[in-house]
């Protein structure tokens, strides 16, 4: 675990990369715990993290509970997923808007390298390891065809949301956002965010109030979601290690599907703000793109995120993601 301050800044670099990947639909921000060698120990630490922190606070002190349940490493890399959320929301908006095949071919690049990193992970193959890996890819594949349902307008579905959505995040494979995307509360959710930003600057302490409740509500959600998987999570990795490495690699496999830079839009609905977004979309060729494809930046771009997982990998010391 991190000792010194500048691993716990490093801790925070590694919440940042997570917290970009996880505002990004299609992406997760689980895949880059595991590249970047935190996995474990984010799961571990969930895990542990029970009300027994109180009694060790009352009993041995707050720094006492602070190094008995891991907190430092714990509230590091949620800092660095938070400043990353606040942070980019907008502008991946902005980017995803405005240059969707680069934004994406960089994710498919991204999840590429991953899924090479991740199956490499799995050193027993068998009948069981790849009926895994099939059902982790036709699970994902679907839910990227999925047709996004209608948000309701109430507050128990940003607790809700965000309870599904965590579970999500920390699955490699598995997009939380996207997840999101498909309940229908992925734009409520971002314009949540952006509505706090917006209220500060304008001084409106109504929707500063509406719009912190709704997040806290969200927050809740995540809370409660992340340590009930975390259990099953830790669980599965310490008994059925092999078949679950096998599942999640299918979970990005499949979800290519998802992150591909070139589609044909075939439905689309009026957001909140007025503007047409895409509801169905399918996978097409560059050549039957309508417009630039832009294949040579494309290509580029994606070649930059490989790099970038080899490098993560690399700062992390080429470690196993998961210890037997």
């Amino acid at each position: 675990m991190p000792k010194t301050s500048l691993a716990y800044v490093f801790v925070i670099l590694k919440g940042m990369a997570m917290g970009a990947a996880d505002v990004v639909p299609g992406v997760s921000g689980g895949t880059i715990a595991f590249i970047s060698g935190i996995y474990q120990e984010l799961i571990e630490t969930i895990d542990k993290l029970d009300f027994g922190i109180f009694k060790v606070w009352k009993k041995e002190g707050i720094k006492a509970a602070i190094t008995q349940y891991n907190l430092k490493f714990l509230g590091s890399l949620f800092l660095g997923v938070a400043i990353s959320i606040l942070s980019l929301a907008r502008v991946i908006s902005y980017l995803l808007e405005s240059y969707p095949i680069l934004v994406w071919s960089f994710f498919f690049g991204l999840v590429l390298a991953s899924i090479v990193y991740i199956g490499k992970q799995i050193t027993k193959w068998n009948v069981a390891t790849i009926i895994a890996l099939i059902a982790g890819v036709a699970v994902a594949y679907f839910i990227t065809i999925a047709v996004p349902t209608e948000a309701p307008n109430a507050w128990w579905f940003y607790f809700v949301s965000g309870g599904i959505a965590i579970i999500a995040m920390i699955l490699p494979g598995v997009s939380g956002s996207f997840i999101l995307v498909l309940l229908g509360s992925y734009g409520m959710v971002l314009g949540t965010i952006t509505d706090a930003q917006d209220a500060l600057l304008t001084r409106d302490w109504a929707l500063l109030r509406s719009a912190i409740w709704k997040i806290i509500l969200f927050g809740l959600g995540c809370i409660v979601g992340l340590k009930l998987f975390s259990k099953i999570l830790k669980w599965m990795f310490e008994h059925k290690k092999e078949i679950t490495l096998a599942v999640l690699t299918g979970f990005m496999i499949g979800s290519l599907n998802k992150i591909w830079p070139w589609k044909k839009v075939l439905s689309t609905r009026i957001d909140r703000h007025g503007d047409e977004v895409a509801v169905e979309a399918k996978s097409i060729l560059p050549s039957n793109f309508d417009g630039d494809p832009q294949v040579l930046y494309a290509v580029t771009f994606a070649i930059v995120g490989f790099a970038l997982i080899l490098l993560l990998e690399r700062a992390a010391g080429k470690k196993k993601v998961y210890a037997d």
